[in-house]
């Protein structure tokens, strides 16, 4: 059996491991961790034990290293890094040293009024206690905004990452924040930060490669194809956990804490389908099947944001071949281009973040007793190729692409996009376009058409401020189609052209991770079900019941709290002391 061999049997018993753990949720009896004898024999020991090597785990190893702690990471891929390794390596840090050398202040009152209304809008209220939280929600955000800068600046300091502010292309400037309209963001430019692009090329393989090479160099230890299958725990306390690797089994002892910073379960079906409103592919990496949840579970941690994910939209095609995508639909590019859903109404801004986008997929029509948005089409004519081409996900030539659904008109590309609906019936069910659907999609493109030569959305406000900034960074015209971009009054706009050819994609809810699992406190403890810390146990990033709920407050939104929660988990594990 060769190492590819290896990995994908490793992955195979990672489902399966995570459907059966799955399962214990609803039990109350003696858990297979506390039906072991208390007697262990440890094969290797440290003071903290960190799972996973993204942006969670590298940061709370890095950490406990700092502290004086010794420090075993233990990752079960090949290779270091994880989702983070796949990103851009943005991390969005309130009240960061780039916004304060800038004289910019980003006070702890008004960030966690834009937190609280963004990631709780439900239950916001602007003059009440906590602003509307539970005690114990507030107390996280606070925590979040209290240490995302120390953190950061203090990986800087020592030299375990190089972060810099995001900034993007063209001359635009610092990021805009994904809700930077709303009146309680008094700060909507300039929170992400990212890895210095001229020191070692910026993305999310810079955060692990610097934190995993830090570590090494200060005595801890990271270890790839070490698979943690069980928590281990002594008079009630989490003292280690059981590992595979090699084909053996061995027991890590953590005299003080085991900290999890591992993936979601994106790619975990069974427990996807469990929880989630349907998601179609993710970005994540192949590893991240929810291992955390069914260990957690058999310890009596109490599950929390089971049901939420950091969302994107994905083409379904893509999708359906492989479901660890590539790219994701982020924010789309092209101005003469809309999302229609199967009724040919145009149904969402195009040029709002991926995560609030995506969730307007799962709008349930009580009348005709369906999800009208469930898939959504890209509808673009010639010359958004022309100007557009390369940008994900127009192709440079039409006939590159075997995704592109082609028309010489309206009614024709109705009809070829309904013969491949029908061609994937037998992996997606019988969806069928809505009788009229060509003439509502004419009268969608018309109706799109005055608003681009007005310069205003009047039905989703397509084209503010922020949205236009992102325009460099998604939506970059070909070298020498620049002119083609120059007359209209709002940039993210433009009138289809009169004839074809038109085209479509089928969009479909997707992923970058989810963000759903054992809940933790302020102090990144895990808590049981009556809300107590488990002893030895902390938890960081996608692995857990997200903090900041389903509020993605800017470019960086998962690496930000991933790496914050990652830096207070081992202070205060380092803090506990050894049991």
């Amino acid at each position: 059996m060769d190492k590819q061999d290896k990995v994908d049997l490793h992955r195979r018993r990672l489902i399966n491991f995570g459907v059966a753990g799955a399962a214990l949720a609803g039990t109350t009896g003696v858990s297979a961790a506390q039906a072991k004898p208390q007697s262990v024999r440890w094969d290797m020991q440290a003071d903290i034990v960190c799972v996973g090597s993204g942006a969670a785990a590298c940061s709370a190893a890095v950490t406990a290293a700092d502290l004086g702690d010794k420090v075993i990471l233990l990752e079960k891929a090949p290779v270091f890094g994880g989702t983070t390794r796949r990103s851009g390596g943005v991390a969005w840090i309130p009240n960061n040293f780039s916004l304060r050398a800038q004289g910019v202040e980003d006070t702890e009152a008004d960030c966690m009024r834009y937190m609280c209304r963004y990631g709780f809008p439900e239950r916001y209220r602007a003059e009440g206690e906590n602003f509307g939280l539970e005690p114990f929600e507030f107390a996280r955000l606070q925590a979040f905004y209290r240490n995302a800068a120390p953190a950061v600046a203090r990986f800087n300091e020592i030299g375990a990452s190089h972060f810099v502010r995001f900034e993007l292309p063209g001359g635009v400037g610092p990021s805009p924040d994904y809700a930077a309209s709303l009146p309680e963001n008094k700060v909507p430019k300039g929170r992400a930060v990212w890895p210095d692009p001229k020191v070692d090329g910026g993305r999310g393989s810079a955060i692990v490669d610097h934190m995993i090479a830090w570590l090494e160099k200060h005595g801890g230890t990271a270890l790839t194809d070490h698979r943690v299958v069980r928590l281990i725990q002594k008079q009630g306390r989490v003292a280690g956990v059981e590992v595979e690797a090699g084909g053996k089994r061995l027991n890590v002892r953590a005299k003080k804490a085991v900290i999890f910073g591992s993936g979601g379960f994106a790619h975990n079906p069974q427990i996807a389908q469990r929880h989630l409103d349907p998601i179609y592919g993710a970005c994540a990496s192949p590893g991240s099947t929810g291992d955390f949840i069914p260990m957690a579970t058999a310890v009596g941690a109490r599950m929390d944001n089971m049901r939420s994910a950091w969302r994107t939209q994905v083409l379904l095609e893509e999708a359906l071949e492989n479901r660890v995508i590539g790219r994701a639909l982020n924010i789309p590019p092209g101005d003469a281009m809309i999302l229609v859903n199967k009724h040919g109404h145009r149904v969402v801004n195009e040029k709002r973040n991926y995560n609030d986008r995506t969730r307007v997929h799962f709008v349930w029509d009580p009348v005709r007793v369906d999800y009208p948005n469930q898939f959504l089409f890209m509808v673009f004519d010639q010359r958004a190729i022309d100007v557009y081409g390369g940008s994900y996900p127009f192709p440079k030539n039409a006939r590159e692409s075997a995704l592109l659904i082609q028309g010489g008109s309206f009614a024709e590309l109705a009809q070829n996009v309904q013969a491949r609906l029908d061609k994937l019936a037998p992996r997606i069910g019988a969806v069928q376009l809505a009788p009229d659907f060509t003439r509502q999609i004419e009268q969608s493109v018309q109706r799109f058409n005055g608003f681009a030569r007005q310069g205003r959305d009047d039905d989703f406000k397509r084209g503010d401020a922020a949205e236009v900034d992102w325009l460099a960074y998604f939506s970059r015209p070909r070298a020498g189609q620049e002119d083609k971009l120059q007359g209209m009054a709002n940039p993210t706009m433009h009138p289809f052209a009169d004839s074809g050819p038109y085209y479509a994609l089928i969009v479909a809810p997707g992923a970058l991770d989810t963000n759903g699992g054992p809940q933790i406190d302020a102090e990144a403890r895990v808590l049981d079900a009556e809300g107590r810390p488990i002893p030895g146990l902390y938890g960081a990033g996608n692995c857990i019941g997200s903090p900041t709920r389903s509020g993605y407050f800017g470019a960086g939104g998962t690496i930000g709290p991933a790496l914050t929660f990652g830096y207070i988990a081992a202070q205060s594990a380092h803090r506990s002391g050894a049991a």
